[in-house]
């Protein structure tokens, strides 16, 4: 791995792009429990006609946002031309390649697998197939982190020496997710989203080592912190936490180079003052998701971006599949940290 941009796209074999004007992208939608309905909207933002095949919960979201629903995956995909799986993690190899044999374009809520060799047989089949497959990292398309790229690029911020970012959210609470072997825990799950920013800011990383600590019963708590040393010398110091219900969704960054120095905490630097009415419509959410009243879709966008790749408004989107497998190489790494107690060469 080279300390080189991860996002660049050029090299990627040439796909053959949907006709623009084209009749309305059709999406199936694979898996219809929390995170799909974020996803909804953003599809038919586009004007695509959603399709659903779920295990369960399948009527209502059909219901909710006017899918068609299928009652196998084959029917699904004999029926759509994308594919979007927004499935438990565990279920996305299969999937994804399921949707790649039959010539659909992809995306994938993170991680894109639990390894990365498996993250890489899809990556090559997308490629063997002549498909897109895009990884559902939304937080590069949060606003705050979007501006932040941008500084970092204008040269605002200079060489970047410290970089800091702390994500803190409910603990989920379908059992799968406090399965490490199902979800990876709370570094695959919910950390992957700041070691995927680490790397897109501070690029590739030579070494990992990280800590975590766990309650037991009613009310667990999971706390884990992941230090990466990058190849150019910076260090990201990346924190996470689930606790119990009822913990408000929060998120901070500090990127510090020797030109300048960018801080954001989603607690404080809201641009928005909220009233008593306000303020408890937005106390009322889970505090898995964060919260994304007062700003556009970071889902829409990141959406919106996909779209415009396969009907070839755009060369690529932010992300590639090779940023969502370098991802999961990063945080299997913190987890053998985990198990070890030693750094891990990267």
């Amino acid at each position: 791995m080279t300390d080189q941009p991860l996002t660049d796209a050029a090299d990627t074999p040439a796909r053959a792009a949907l006709p623009d004007p084209a009749p309305p992208l059709r999406v199936g939608v694979i898996g219809t429990g929390g995170i799909s309905r974020a996803h909804a909207p953003g599809w038919l933002g586009t004007g695509a006609e959603l399709h659903a095949f779920s295990l369960e919960g399948a009527s209502a979201f059909a219901e909710e946002f006017g899918a068609i629903l299928h009652d196998t995956l084959e029917e699904l995909l004999e029926a759509v031309d994308a594919v979007d799986v927004c499935t438990p993690t565990p279920s996305h190899p299969a999937l994804v390649h399921a949707a790649l044999d039959a010539g659909k374009d992809v995306v994938c809520e993170k991680p894109l697998a639990l390894t990365e060799q498996e993250c890489q047989g899809m990556i090559e089949r997308a490629r063997e197939v002549g498909r897109h497959l895009f990884p559902a990292h939304v937080v590069r398309f949060f606003p705050q982190y979007a501006a932040a790229r941008r500084a970092l690029d204008s040269g605002d911020l200079g060489q970047l020496g410290v970089l800091r970012f702390e994500r803190t959210g409910a603990m989920p609470t379908q059992p799968w997710f406090a399965d490490e072997s199902q979800s990876g825990g709370i570094v695959m799950d919910q950390m992957i989203h700041d070691i995927d920013q680490a790397v897109w800011h501070a690029g590739a990383v030579s070494s990992v080592y990280a800590r975590q600590h766990a309650t037991e019963g009613a009310g667990e708590i999971r706390t884990a912190h992941v230090v990466l040393t990058h190849v150019g010398g910076a260090i990201s110091h990346c924190r996470g936490l689930w606790g119990p219900a009822g913990t408000q969704f929060r998120y901070t960054f500090s990127l510090a180079g020797d030109r300048g120095r960018l801080d954001y905490d989603s607690a404080r630097n809201t641009g928005v003052s909220w009233d008593e009415v306000a303020s408890a419509a937005q106390a009322s959410g889970d505090g898995f998701l964060p919260d994304i009243s007062g700003m556009p879709s970071p889902y829409a966008l990141e959406i919106r971006e996909f779209t415009d790749v396969l009907r070839g408004r755009a060369p690529a989107a932010r992300v590639a599949a090779e940023d969502g497998a370098y991802a999961v190489r990063v945080s299997r790494a913190a987890m053998e940290s985990l198990a070890t107690g030693r750094r891990i060469a990267c």
